[in-house]
């Protein structure tokens, strides 16, 4: 069990700004500040080197600041989700420990390149934007275990996909998808392929061989 003086849980107090005191807080390990209306970040979140989760999600943010990424303790958790974010820093990429990411319900079009770099990701959800594509980059999150994208403009996927050889879990529902690489077949420890609401999709051979070999495929 946490310290108190390590968690501070401010969700849901209509702050509309974070109070300034927060930022004194530096042995905080947990910080939640979701669904209080806020529209920016200060950049004092930077002083917070001990943080191990941070929870912005269900705000109004446009934006957060470079100096997310002096975060170097941010290991556990890290919820962006239900914001209206169209980018994130590149700075980003220093988050090299941090295990799971949520960036879902969002406005991104484009992927985060500095999504790429987390290379510790364990879990990475980016569900209900707007992303047309993923970069070959996405192949270096070699730690991935589940890669969570319903409800995008996906037509495929990378074939750098097919490297990513921890992967359990893929959720493709309500994609356009029009084509998925033969390297998912490969995948060695994939239990679950979720492509339904996929109407688009043209017959895949090897989905077939996934399903004999125990991988679940719901389509």
């Amino acid at each position: 069990m946490q310290d108190s003086s390590s968690y501070l849980n401010l969700w849901k107090k209509q702050l509309g700004r974070v109070p300034d005191s927060v930022w004194e807080q530096t042995d905080l390990e947990t910080l939640v500040l979701a669904e209080n209306g806020l529209s920016e970040v200060s950049a004092h979140i930077g002083r917070l080197k001990r943080l191990r989760t941070l929870d912005l999600g269900h705000n109004a943010l446009i934006s957060v600041p470079d100096a997310l990424a002096d975060l170097e303790c941010l290991t556990d958790f890290l919820y962006l989700h239900d914001n209206r974010l169209t980018s994130l820093p590149s700075s980003l990429g220093r988050l090299t420990k941090l295990r799971y990411l949520n960036m879902s319900e969002n406005a991104f079009e484009v992927f985060p390149e500095c999504v790429s770099s987390m290379s510790s990701l364990i879990e990475l959800r980016a569900s209900d934007n707007y992303l047309v594509s993923l970069p070959d980059s996405v192949g270096r999150l070699s730690r991935l275990r589940e890669l969570h994208l319903r409800n995008n403009k996906l037509t495929s996927l990378p074939v750098s996909v097919g490297t990513l050889h921890e992967l359990r879990h893929i959720d493709l529902r309500g994609n356009p998808l029009t084509h998925l690489p033969t390297e998912i077949a490969a995948l060695p420890r994939l239990e679950k392929l979720d492509l339904r609401w996929v109407e688009t999709l043209r017959p895949h051979s090897w989905i077939a061989a996934l399903e004999a070999r125990g991988c679940a495929v719901y389509h």
